[in-house]
């Protein structure tokens, strides 16, 4: 099946002919359809083609949005201070429209004491929760505690 340049059905016709036809209209034969029965394929100018196809990929990739993923690092034995500090500093790129992942690592004996890391993370979180929602919960993952917040839609 070959469809012309303007988009109009020429009918079914073999390879050769259709071939013949677009060389003899300075243009090439794209197989549009490979897997039908018969197969469809389009004249048209193949340059033309593949910049235009360029042109959309470059157009739809300037339109995708991409959210970066900002790691604060907490400990189990934080100070207010230190605290306070990473909150506001978290705060600030949630409001900017980023994601944030929040990890505590523990070492040595704090394994014993997940509980109070626990507590602390969710203080975190609680802290934050006017302007942010819980996007994967606190898991521990080996000896890293980690949980994701992400803006909350306006």
């Amino acid at each position: 099946m070959v469809i012309g340049p303007d988009g109009s059905q020429l009918g079914v016709m073999s390879r050769n002919e259709a071939l013949q036809q677009a060389y003899d209209q300075d243009l090439d034969l794209l197989c549009v359809s490979p897997n039908t029965q018969p197969p469809v394929c389009k004249m048209l100018d193949y340059g033309r083609y593949r910049f235009e196809a360029q042109k959309k990929a470059k157009e739809n990739k300037r339109k995708q949005q991409v959210t970066e993923i900002k790691p604060i690092r907490l400990s189990p034995v934080i100070d207010t201070h230190d605290f306070e500090t990473k909150l506001k500093q978290c705060r600030k790129w949630i409001e900017s429209g980023m994601k944030v992942k929040i990890d505590m690592r523990f070492r040595g004996r704090m394994m014993t004491r997940q509980e109070v890391g626990l507590e602390i993370m969710n203080q975190f979180i609680e802290k934050l929760s006017d302007i942010a929602t819980v996007d994967k919960q606190p898991k521990l993952e080996g000896n890293i505690m980690s949980c994701v917040l992400t803006p909350k839609k306006k």
